[in-house]
């Protein structure tokens, strides 16, 4: 008998135990791949007594297809054209900012670009620019002062880039290098900085390549890459040999932040999920871990202050603001499908 209440109470242990996991609230966070301090995510589970699930996306048009497809996440963390194209399409919705204390420590000129103007949908997570990174040894730094942009059409160098494979960064660097918006809509533009990239692929012999170009510049298996500047600061942290340059005719700004879409089944835990986030504490963790740029003041100016983990390395960590020819995207489908197509033409030559 006793045996048999033993386990009936073992038996009543084990479900309560269950049903205290099962009943545990649960946030769905879908972000960029290795973009976090995963220690953070423990620390808000444990903090909150919560569940957080994060999935990991390659792309905007990922994360895109599969919110349409019904996936339900409580956070996502796309890029600031994406985050315009799921305003219009009233996929997200507004944040209660008396929810967010910690926005108060938001770098200023962050808040109100033009993919939401007013702040009342997205809180920044990281953000940066676009350059190049080349080889101290190889490369002069005036040829990059002099040419910019047009170093990547010079026979000198030929044989010796990586270029980034993105239809977006691809026609930004060639309608920068022609003296045109990065948002244009005049097609004659586009003519133009299409011919730009036929010509620079059919005379430089560039390799296009993705997330590899990391391990490959660190290696200094070339002597230029267009690269984001994060990634451009932990190539220059492993490699002392590579520098980062932004050519003056201007380059793209651009931010990746949070927001809660419209089916959201966690706002109340979105939005300390949001505030956590930007912390001081799970700022400074996540910066020092990804490499890429905080939007909170206070850490920003910690790690870029004599003795701070980014000290040497301004160049890439410190994106320029108010430069009068750096631009965001903004979103126009009519527009991404023309590049879309037009890139694709370029690389088949």
């Amino acid at each position: 008998m006793k045996k048999i209440i033993g386990l009936v109470l073992i038996g009543l242990l084990v479900s309560a135990g269950l049903t205290a996991c099962v009943s545990k609230e649960t946030l769905r966070v879908f972000s960029w791949g290795v973009y976090i301090d995963e220690s953070l995510i423990a620390e808000f589970e444990k903090e909150h007594n919560v569940r957080v699930i994060y999935d990991e996306f390659a792309s905007n048009e990922e994360m895109y297809t599969r919110l349409l497809s019904g996936e339900q996440y409580d956070v996502l963390v796309p890029s600031d054209y994406t985050i315009e194209r799921l305003i219009q399409e009233n996929l997200l919705q507004r944040l209660d900012l008396s929810k967010i204390p910690n926005r108060s420590g938001l770098i200023p000129e962050l808040v109100g670009l033009p993919h939401d103007p007013q702040g009342q949908y997205s809180m920044p997570y990281f953000w940066g620019n676009v350059g190049l990174v080349y080889n101290k040894n190889n490369v002069a730094l005036e040829d990059l002062e002099q040419l910019g942009w047009e170093i990547l059409r010079n026979p000198t160098y030929a044989g010796r880039i990586y270029f980034y494979d993105s239809e977006r960064d691809a026609f930004m660097i060639a309608l920068k290098a022609l003296g045109y918006s990065v948002n244009t809509v005049n097609e004659a533009e586009i003519q133009e900085a299409y011919e730009w990239l036929l010509q620079m692929d059919a005379t430089m012999n560039v390799v296009y390549v993705t997330d590899e170009i990391i391990d490959s510049m660190i290696a200094g298996n070339k002597d230029l890459a267009v690269m984001y500047s994060g990634d451009a600061v932990y190539v220059s942290y492993e490699n002392e040999d590579m520098g980062f340059y932004v050519p003056e005719q201007g380059t793209n700004l651009w931010v990746d932040a949070m927001v809660i879409p419209a089916n959201a089944r966690n706002v109340e835990l979105a939005h300390k999920w949001i505030n956590f986030m930007l912390s001081h504490e799970a700022a400074l963790a996540n910066t020092i871990e990804v490499a890429y740029t905080t939007p909170v003041k206070s850490v920003f100016d910690e790690v870029t202050s004599d003795g701070g983990d980014y000290e040497d390395y301004v160049d890439s960590y410190v994106p320029r603001l108010g430069h009068p020819f750096d631009e965001v995207y903004r979103y126009n489908n009519e527009i991404k499908k023309l590049l879309s197509d037009l890139y694709t033409l370029v690389k088949a030559q």
